[in-house]
């Protein structure tokens, strides 16, 4: 563990059990999305350089316009 988390745990060793019980579920709720996050990412790279390569395609071919801020 690193010192930085072991402060933290520290701290939150000094809440009420239900704050800590909450901080815990907040936590763990945080990580599952991270990795789901991560292997959904990783699981679509090659949709997404696919998509990148279309939007380039379509942009080199005249497809596209300047964005302007001041029109939205």
């Amino acid at each position: 563990m690193t010192k930085l988390l072991g402060k933290a745990v520290a701290e939150l060793s000094k809440l009420p059990e239900k704050e800590q019980d909450a901080v815990a579920a907040w936590l763990l709720e945080e990580l599952t999305s991270e990795r789901r996050w991560d292997r959904l990412f990783s699981a679509s790279h090659d949709k997404l350089a696919a998509l990148a390569d279309e939007a380039l395609d379509e942009h080199h071919g005249g497809g596209t316009e300047e964005l302007d801020p001041d029109s939205l």
